[in-house]
C-alpha cells in the first residue's frame, strides 16, 4: 500500500454531489415505502381485530401483544407550540382532528395512517383541554355538536410595561 494519497483529477465535486444526490433519492424512496407498509399493516391489524371482535373474541388485545417501549413522537412543550400555531393562523375555529391532521401534513408523517392520526387526535385534545384549563384556548360546540378550538384572546392586558392595570393612589 502506498502512504502517499492520489489527488483527486478534477478540481470539483460534481461526481460525488451527484451520488450523494442519487443516495439521497434513493434512501427518502426507501423511507416512503417503509412509511406506506407500516400504514398498511396497522391498517390491517385493526381488521383483524374487528373481525375478532365479530367473532366473540372478549379478551383484553392490547394484553395480548408484546410490552412495546413507548415512542416519544414530540419533544417537551413541542406539540403545545404546535397547537397554538395551527391556531392562531386559523381563520376560523378548529377541530382537534382538523388541528392533528395538520400538524401531520407539517411534520411530514403518513397522513394514511389512522391509527396515528387517531393516537395524535386524543393526544391533541387532551393538551386542548390542559390548555383551556390555564386559559390560553377556548372550546364551542359547532352546530353538528362537534368541540371547536381557538386561541384565547386577552382582553385586558396592560396598556405598557409600566401599568398593571391596578389603580394607583
Amino acid at each position: 500500500m502506498s502512504d502517499t494519497i492520489r489527488a483527486a483529477r478534477t478540481e470539483t465535486f460534481e461526481h460525488t454531489i451527484s451520488g450523494l444526490l442519487k443516495k439521497r433519492a434513493m434512501l427518502f424512496n426507501d423511507g416512503q415505502r417503509a412509511r406506506d407498509r407500516l400504514a398498511e399493516i396497522r391498517n390491517d391489524i385493526q381488521a383483524v381485530d374487528r373481525v375478532l371482535g365479530t367473532l366473540g373474541y372478549t379478551g383484553d388485545l392490547d394484553a395480548e401483544m408484546p410490552r412495546q417501549k413507548r415512542e416519544v413522537i414530540f419533544g417537551r412543550g413541542e406539540l403545545t407550540r404546535a397547537i397554538l400555531d395551527e391556531l392562531r393562523e386559523a381563520e376560523a375555529p378548529m377541530t382537534s382532528r382538523q388541528i392533528a391532521q395538520a400538524i401531520v401534513a407539517l411534520s411530514g408523517m403518513d397522513a394514511r395512517d389512522r391509527r396515528y392520526v387517531s393516537d395524535l387526535t386524543k393526544r391533541v385534545s387532551k393538551a386542548l383541554t390542559s390548555l383551556k384549563r390555564d386559559a390560553v384556548a377556548r372550546s364551542r360546540l359547532d352546530i353538528r355538536g362537534n368541540i371547536t378550538w381557538a386561541p384565547n384572546t386577552k382582553i385586558d392586558q396592560p396598556k405598557s410595561d409600566h401599568d398593571d392595570g391596578r389603580a394607583r393612589s
